[in-house]
This record gives structure tokens, C-alpha cells and sequence, in this order.
């Protein structure tokens, strides 16, 4: 089996942002993770990374919010969107 990509999501704010998400079901598990997918999601204004969530190889899954870099504990690709959503609208509010 190849990779196959779940989800692809783009989209400019009206503020400039961008926000992005793409999802890919794997063969096998980017280790140290033991879900078979890949992962990469962001929100960036003026290139910067504000929001981002990410499974990359020897780190596992993580997210980086407020300049910060913390563990994420992947549950679902339906999880991770609603998780990556609500953490986007915070940011974007303020609080």
C-alpha cells in the first residue's frame, strides 16, 4: 500500500494568514508514533508559524502554540482537525 492523502486544506485569511492541513495514511507508522498517519498542520501570518501541529519522524506528535513546542496526543484525524480548528480561532481571537 502507498500513501494516500486523506484531507488537503488551504486557505488565505483576510488578514493575510495562512492557514494549511494535510493528512496521509501511511503503510506503516512514522516512528515513535504507532497511528499509520502523517500529519502537518499550520497557521501562519507573515511567514510565521503561529499554530502548527505535526508528527514529524523522532519527535512523534507535537504541536507548537504561542511560541511553544508541547506534546500532542493524537486520537483521530477528526480530533486532530477540531483540536488544529479550535487552536487557529483562539489564536486569531486574541486569547
Amino acid at each position: 500500500m502507498l500513501a494516500e492523502l486523506i484531507t488537503r486544506f488551504k486557505d488565505i485569511t483576510p488578514e493575510g494568514g495562512v492557514i494549511e492541513l494535510v493528512v496521509w495514511r501511511l503503510p506503516q507508522p512514522v516512528p515513535p508514533t504507532t497511528h499509520g498517519y502523517k500529519y502537518r498542520a499550520v497557521y501562519a501570518v507573515r511567514g510565521e508559524r503561529v499554530v502548527g501541529f505535526d508528527n514529524e519522524r523522532g519527535k512523534g506528535d507535537h504541536c507548537h502554540i504561542g511560541g511553544r513546542e508541547r506534546p500532542y496526543v493524537f486520537t483521530s484525524v477528526d480530533q486532530l482537525v477540531e483540536d488544529f480548528i479550535a487552536a487557529v480561532s483562539a489564536a486569531r481571537s486574541g486569547t
